[in-house]
């Protein structure tokens, strides 16, 4: 391909002319991670685009490089310009390797400073999760409550080596206790997981009786757990040292309660605000009242103004769920509906209908419609 076919290098990467030295590295590993051949198997696109970042990279991490591609462009690295091999040129006879012929793990380990295969050192162990139900007034006012645990815990007999005691794994001869060997060929050269330790980087000779060299064996916990007052559907209750066990004598790991809120049968929930129905009668939507009606803290005298409207919300303020963490209380709304009499008597029907004389109303008066085109 020449060099006026290929693409620009920060077109590449997806950076600007001026980006640093951070945003390329950024940018590189994003897109190394996608287009990578460990994740994309027998994916001519993605080879080629892994192949195409690799070029930008190369060029555009070494300053020297990058101020000559900055002034010539591609043609800094053809044939005959300059004293080096060009971006992926290398120097032997059997091509190119992508970015010195590293895997996926090794690509993002030795080059940003991490190393790869499996760790080597103490390392905390991972999160779990316990998903809990809990009642609405749990969720308002919080709650202690029990939870058991099924989970992986450190075995005790071998501290966590997977070892009979008195005896250590071995290096792996394979691997040399790197985890991983070389595989394919030409510029596609790359490292995956030695078949031989699965990426341990050695070999136990003398597995726990306990554990079956597993370093853990199940356990079963009963906890008890605080609930703050305000947790929703979703929320998480972190509790330390409670989740999965450390590798190589780490800390455990974390374990986060995600809660789910029962529905309730008279408030329902939104946020941190309640809602609730008040049926009131005619009489008290005309002439005004108070009733009483339930709240999270007990009945309360609520006003009802004069000419209140079906469908009116009034509002109870600091009578709702308490924010998760502290800093305020929501509001209750109350939702006015006004039941409409049935079974009237005549004398009813005829005191109605003088209310009416008394108190006309045109509560259809600004509705005005021509119809649609005749048919």
């Amino acid at each position: 391909m020449g060099a006026t076919a290929k693409r620009d290098y920060y077109e590449i990467l997806g950076v600007t002319k001026g980006a640093s030295d951070a945003e390329l590295k950024k940018a590189f590993r994003k897109l190394a991670r996608k287009y990578h051949p460990d994740v994309n198997p027998h994916d001519k696109t993605a080879e080629q685009k892994f192949k195409e970042l690799n070029d930008a990279y190369e060029v555009l991490s070494d300053s020297k490089k990058r101020q000559q591609y900055d002034q010539f462009g591609h043609g800094a690295f053809e044939a005959g310009f300059g004293q080096g091999p060009g971006p992926g040129q290398g120097f032997g006879n059997e091509g190119a390797e992508y970015y010195t012929g590293r895997g996926f793990e090794d690509i993002f380990g030795n080059m940003f400073g991490e190393r790869g295969g499996r760790p080597r050192g103490p390392m905390k162990g991972e999160d779990s999760t316990y998903a809990v139900e809990v009642d609405l007034e749990d969720a308002i006012y919080g709650r202690t409550m029990q939870v058991e645990l099924r989970r992986d815990a450190t075995c005790s007999a071998c501290n966590g080596s997977g070892s009979q005691p008195g005896t250590s794994p071995t290096r792996c001869p394979t691997c040399r206790g790197t985890g991983s060997v070389s595989a394919g060929k030409g510029f596609l050269h790359f490292a995956q997981t030695c078949p031989t330790c699965r990426g341990e980087g050695s070999i136990n000779a003398n597995p726990c009786r306990t554990c079956g060299g597993k370093s853990t064996v199940p356990k079963s916990d009963r906890i008890n757990v605080k609930i703050p007052a305000g947790v929703d559907n979703g929320s998480k209750v972190r509790v330390a040292g409670m989740g999965g066990p450390g590798l190589q004598g780490g800390p455990m790991g974390d374990l986060y309660i995600v809660t789910k809120v029962r529905p309730h049968h008279y408030f329902e929930r939104k946020g941190d605000n309640l809602y609730s129905d008040a049926h009131i009668t005619m009489n008290e939507a005309i002439l005004g009242e108070k009733i009483e009606i339930p709240t999270v803290d007990g009945m309360v005298s609520l006003t009802i103004p004069p000419g209140v409207q079906t469908g009116q919300q009034l509002k109870l303020k600091g009578k709702g769920v308490p924010h998760l963490g502290g800093g305020g209380i929501g509001d209750h709304y109350v939702t006015i509906k006004v039941m409409t009499p049935m079974g009237v008597t005549e004398r009813g029907k005829e005191l109605l209908r003088e209310f009416d004389r008394l108190n006309p109303a045109t509560p259809r008066g600004d509705v005005t419609f021509r119809g649609f085109r005749k048919r």
